[in-house]
């Protein structure tokens, strides 16, 4: 019988290490990258865009939440659904979310090497995607600790460039018009471009900015007081997420209030930054995009091996490989070691757009069954409106929606993942007779 000790994380993050772990994987800078797009998508309304989303997205935050609360354990997605509806269900949540997870540093790194290809062009794309790989995964395998430095620095230059945007904005507009130059109701809601069908697909790209808030989740048994700190983070981390997207959006509109006048809608950050502060601020935006790239890739490994881990752990996955804990670092750093052979392997074989589209597919079919799961567990044997029905009910609804809003591609693709892994599951539990538990993979 194995002992259940040598499988369990060290308790070490307090909570502002929970919220500061949460904020990197997002990234201060997530609205950089998609500005001009939500502009364009929503005929302006990008700060409106960023608020919708934060509602649809605290729904989903509360419920994670309160099962982060009642099932405290690094499998996230997984056990809550596990627990809350039944072990086939909470495979298929976990397999799901697996891709989600799979996505994020591969989608980072891709990036990152990507954007330092372009700064430094003598230097191949796969060999800064080798540096970044090794230099993110040696930073996890090392300890939760040095991951939470790193994040320090990172979340310190990140933040630095968010204020400095502000800064930069706030002093070109006041010098054109005064501080009364620094209000504009038409920059939230504009009547005369006003689209609901628009604004709402401006919210569903804005949701990319808050894909992964629920990976602080995953950190639970790492946690000193997971029960008090794991739920405050997860909802703090939307709130503060929202507040730096919605004033980078709205100064970015001040400044650029000319939406279709974008050179280039998918680098209008660029433009932007150029217009507030030259050439020497749009080269720093450029920089600061690679040090995000690089964060969000590192704590999206970090997240991804603890949820490994919890299904290795329960047997569903290798226990030898996936369950297995470094007796030093106190890491799982098999599963950390396999993330970075797959993002490796992933640069090589997928394309840059159809990673974005599948990060997405795997988030929301993750967040839907977590809703369903906190009314299956909280509602019908408790029977409470408000936070066992109506609010997880709203949040897989709104997600539900935004899932099957996805390109046709995308879906394609997301659920041929869905079908392989149904058919996992079904050879591990022989024709779905066993629960996932009662079979075990060596």
């Amino acid at each position: 019988m194995r002992n259940e000790e040598t499988t369990r994380l060290r308790r070490v993050l307090s909570r502002r290490d929970l919220i500061v772990y949460g904020l990197v994987i997002l990234t201060p800078t997530a609205p950089y990258p998609v500005i001009g797009v939500v502009q364009q998508a929503s005929g302006g309304h990008a700060t409106l865009c960023y608020l919708v989303a934060m509602v649809a997205m605290l729904f989903t935050a509360a419920s994670y939440a309160r099962m982060s609360i009642e099932f405290p354990a690094a499998g996230s997605t997984y056990t809550y659904v596990q627990r809350g509806l039944n072990e086939h269900a909470g495979f298929l949540a976990g397999w799901a979310i697996l891709l989600d997870y799979l996505l994020i540093p591969l989608l980072s790194v891709v990036y990152a090497a990507l954007t330092a290809n372009r700064l430094l062009p003598a230097v191949p794309y796969m060999a800064w995607v080798v540096l970044f790989t090794l230099t993110i995964t040696l930073a996890n395998a090392n300890g939760i600790k040095t991951t939470v430095r790193a994040n320090t620095v990172l979340m310190a230059i990140m933040s630095a460039s968010a204020i400095l945007f502000a800064v930069f904005a706030v002093r070109m507009l006041m010098a054109q018009g005064g501080v009364a130059a620094l209000w504009s109701p038409r920059a939230i809601y504009n009547a005369d471009t006003f689209s609901l069908r628009a604004l709402m697909l401006g919210a569903g790209i804005s949701a990319l900015s808050y894909i992964g808030f629920d990976a602080v989740t995953t950190l639970a048994e790492d946690s000193k007081d997971p029960a008090r700190d794991v739920g405050y983070a997860t909802v703090a981390v939307c709130l503060a997420q929202t507040a730096i997207c919605a004033v980078t959006v709205y100064l970015a509109t001040l400044v650029w209030p000319q939406y279709q006048s974008f050179p280039d809608a998918d680098t209008a950050i660029l433009d932007i930054g150029r217009r507030i502060g030259g050439e020497w601020m749009m080269g720093w935006i450029t920089f600061v995009l690679l040090v995000a790239a690089l964060a969000s890739a590192m704590t999206g490994q970090a997240g991804a091996s603890r949820l490994l881990l919890g299904m290795g752990r329960d047997g569903v996955l290798s226990r030898r490989v996936f369950g297995h804990l470094d007796e030093v670092s106190g890491t799982p750093v098999r599963a950390i070691w396999f993330m970075g052979a797959a993002t490796l392997a992933g640069s090589l074989l997928a394309g840059f757009q159809l990673i974005v589209e599948l990060l997405n597919f795997g988030a929301f079919a993750g967040f839907i069954l977590v809703n369903c799961a906190v009314i299956n567990h909280f509602h019908l044997r408790r029977n409470g409106l408000w936070r066992d029905l109506i609010a997880p009910l709203a949040g897989a609804v709104v997600c539900a929606y935004l899932w099957l809003s996805l390109s046709s591609a995308a879906k394609a693709a997301g659920f041929a993942w869905l079908a392989a892994g149904a058919v996992y599951l079904a050879i591990l539990t022989r024709g779905f007779r066993l629960a996932p538990k009662q079979m075990e993979v060596g």
